[in-house]
């Protein structure tokens, strides 16, 4: 009877977290769309630009792969307090990024956090990729790409230089998943079919990408 009851009780606390879970991210779409967060990024996927043009007309990144992108604890504090990730304007190679984006409260960046990270793509397999130190993927992203003509990133002393064209890559160990960064890498035109990064799939081996997103997914 004791057995009985402990199921029961153990199916009805797995119901009540589920239920939770579905009405923190039915709270945060609320709020998304009462912010008016919808009017610079869409959250149904897959992606929808069909030219250049559409691309360029974006006024903001695509987020409905968040949940797959990622880290929750990043993307709440981002909410909260957010911070460019790009020094130049999105969609353009010659303004600077103001910054400026909205502020959320503690409990709408929660709600809204759930609600970004239920949106998730089946192209990320997790557990592919464990964050580690990798000197081939340090030598790929120097030298035979190279990662840092657009990105910016900070060596040992903390010292930031690179590229200005594309977004950030200083805090992507606490910012980025690690299995994204590899999908990403591997398959871009699923989560973006219209970009100005180049496509390296198919001109590096799998495992060198692999190494790279081994070696991005550490950078502090």
């Amino acid at each position: 009877m004791r057995l009985i009851f402990s199921i029961i009780t153990g199916i009805g606390l797995i119901a009540a977290t589920a239920s939770d879970s579905w009405a923190d991210a039915a709270a945060g779409k609320a709020a998304f769309e009462a912010k008016k967060c919808n009017e610079c990024h869409y959250t149904d996927g897959p992606a929808k630009e069909k030219s250049i043009a559409e691309q360029l007309a974006k006024k903001g990144p695509e987020l409905w792969y968040a949940g797959s992108k990622f880290q929750k604890p990043w993307l709440q504090a981002w909410l909260v307090d957010p911070k460019p990730i790009r020094s130049l304007k999105y969609n353009s190679l010659t303004e600077k990024n103001a910054g400026g984006h909205p502020k959320l409260s503690g409990g709408d960046a929660g709600n809204v956090t759930d609600f970004l990270m239920s949106k998730t793509s089946g192209e990320v397999k997790a557990g592919t990729i464990k964050p580690k130190k990798s000197l081939k993927g340090k030598k790929i992203f120097n030298k035979k790409m190279p990662c840092t003509g657009c990105h910016q990133s900070a060596n040992k002393k903390g010292k930031v230089s690179g590229g200005f064209s594309g977004p950030t890559l200083v805090g992507v160990s606490k910012r980025l998943n690690p299995d994204w960064i590899y999908a990403y890498l591997a398959n871009p035109t699923h989560f973006k079919p219209f970009k100005a990064m180049p496509t390296f799939a198919g001109i590096l081996k799998d495992k060198d990408l692999k190494n790279v997103a081994k070696h991005v997914s550490k950078l502090k």
